[in-house]
């Protein structure tokens, strides 16, 4: 598993989605027949295929998987697009492994990506396909699960914790003090970053503050310059056993 993600990590992954089309198409298979064994829904696909969403990287090893797809062919688009003449195997479908589907209303999508990684887009706010939901009743009005890395904001958010963030509507409705993702525009040089807010003498600006010590110096920035901003509502911790 940890060799095939490595090998993932050397593709585009932005050009995987029209690529598994045009090997779909290549068999004449329907969105439903090519993906209804990974999937119970397939409706996230077309927008993947499509490119208006990233394909995860443990999505996309089980599509290649599934379908025995040379990876050859996705890189260098030499050679025959599958290893084998199998058009799909059979496998039973249970909703407890599925990777990608539409949610249950009480389900929050999680997203196995850097937060500097994220393309942010539209009002569905995340472009990147999620990798699963998580259904968690403290967190269920959440907009995302984020994984942490880095330790800009330690102790309060240790590297390899997962954040439950919610997006804020009114950014004059701050919790000073707290922590936030903020994602901005060309004004802030698009900045993407986890920090705690505070208030700044001018209410047109906010202060972004690190919470390690380490760390110094404020970044101060426009309210006009962020195009959203989650507030973190909870953590959760994971242990190397």
């Amino acid at each position: 598993m940890i060799f095939f993600l490595f090998m993932i990590d050397h593709l585009d992954r932005a050009t995987l989605g029209p690529l598994f089309k045009e090997a779909r198409l290549s068999r004449n298979m329907t969105l439903e027949q090519f993906y209804g064994g990974i999937a119970t829904h397939v409706n996230n696909f077309s927008a993947i295929e499509n490119g208006g969403r990233i394909v995860g990287k443990r999505l996309a090893k089980d599509i290649i998987d599934y379908h025995n797809i040379s990876l050859k062919w996705l890189e260098t688009k030499e050679g025959a697009p599958f290893l084998s003449h199998v058009p799909y195997k059979h496998r039973p479908r249970k909703r407890d492994h599925r990777l990608v589907q539409e949610p249950l209303a009480e389900e929050v999508p999680y997203y196995n990506i850097p937060l500097t990684d994220i393309v942010f887009d539209g009002p569905d706010a995340f472009r990147e396909a999620p990798e699963f939901y998580v259904n968690f009743r403290p967190f269920n009005d959440c907009t995302a699960y984020l994984p942490i890395y880095g330790d800009n904001m330690h102790p309060k958010f240790a590297s390899g914790e997962i954040i439950a963030v919610k997006e804020v509507c009114n950014l004059d409705v701050i919790l000073w003090g707290e922590a936030y993702l903020v994602v901005t525009n060309e004004l802030a040089n698009n900045l993407v970053t986890l920090k705690l807010l505070f208030a700044h003498n001018n209410p047109e600006k906010l202060i972004l503050r690190a919470a390690n010590p380490d760390y110094g110096g404020d970044i101060v920035v426009d309210k006009k310059a962020i195009i959203k901003l989650f507030i973190v509502k909870g953590k959760i911790t994971r242990y190397q056993l």
